[in-house]
């Protein structure tokens, strides 16, 4: 079973300023609250979670507010009694406090425990969609949390490609494997829009492709060489760095 500290989920809260907690909470009730074996401690977890949603959800309603904190405090008091009470563990409480802890605004603390029950697919997915990021690619990020990156890595990721969905086809595949291999930022994918907004006609697109992917010393030569050879020795030191700027220009180029 995998299982992330609190720390991991809580960068998520992190890398959005429009994180929305009211969407998370709710949805995160609904995936624990089912472990909840007593069904009237299920319904009081319920109850609670549904009043502070409210107020997340117009966090300046005096009413709202006092309607959440009057809720916590009676499940805090209920958990406790049946903690007192409790003789031969007849009613657990730890699936109720989980989402205590997110009520409470403890939001990586509840995921990290709820993590066990609910399963780290659906907590990712949770999260991922709370962000609220605009021009966000959401599967792409969720892909890159599977594949072992950060919270941080990986929305930082979604959120450069999503910027740049209208690329081609070709280019899109070239930077996902970069953003899965770890080696995108900012630099590259400014790089990158060079060549998507060079319009290269498909045989350019090609080579372009071969030279940002395959690493081949003898098509990167050849085309460092055509470039010189058209009076551009600048582009063709450049492109034998490395430099992705200088592949547009030499999939331009040396293929006329």
């Amino acid at each position: 079973m995998e299982v992330h500290l609190a720390s991991w989920w809580a960068q998520f809260l992190e890398h959005s300023d429009r994180f929305d907690r009211a969407y998370l909470l709710e949805n995160f009730s609904d995936l624990v609250a089912p472990h909840i074996n007593s069904p009237l401690l299920r319904r009081e977890v319920k109850n609670a979670a549904d009043a502070v949603v409210r107020y997340l959800e117009r966090p300046a309603n005096e009413e709202r507010a006092e309607q959440a904190r009057e809720s916590i405090e009676r499940l805090t008091k209920t958990l406790e009694r049946i903690e007192d009470r409790s003789t031969g563990g007849a009613i657990a409480t730890e699936e109720a406090a989980i989402v205590l802890a997110a009520m409470r605004g403890e939001f990586g603390e509840a995921a990290a425990a709820a993590e066990p029950l609910v399963g780290s697919v659906k907590l990712r997915r949770l999260f991922v969609t709370a962000l609220r990021l605009e021009r966000f690619d959401i599967p792409m990020t969720l892909r890159l949390l599977e594949g072992g990156q950060s919270p941080a890595d990986a929305v930082r990721s979604g959120h450069l490609i999503g910027r740049y969905s209208w690329w081609p086809n070709w280019l899109l595949r070239i930077v996902t494997e970069r953003a899965l291999a770890g080696n995108l930022d900012e630099e590259t994918v400014t790089a990158l829009d060079k060549c998507a907004y060079a319009e290269l006609t498909p045989i350019q697109a090609n080579l372009a492709r071969k030279l940002l992917t395959e690493g081949n010393e003898r098509l990167v030569d050849t085309a460092a060489e055509r470039l010189v050879s058209l009076g551009e020795p600048g582009a063709a030191a450049r492109l034998r760095q490395g430099d992705i700027a200088a592949v547009a220009l030499a999939a331009r180029l040396t293929s006329m």
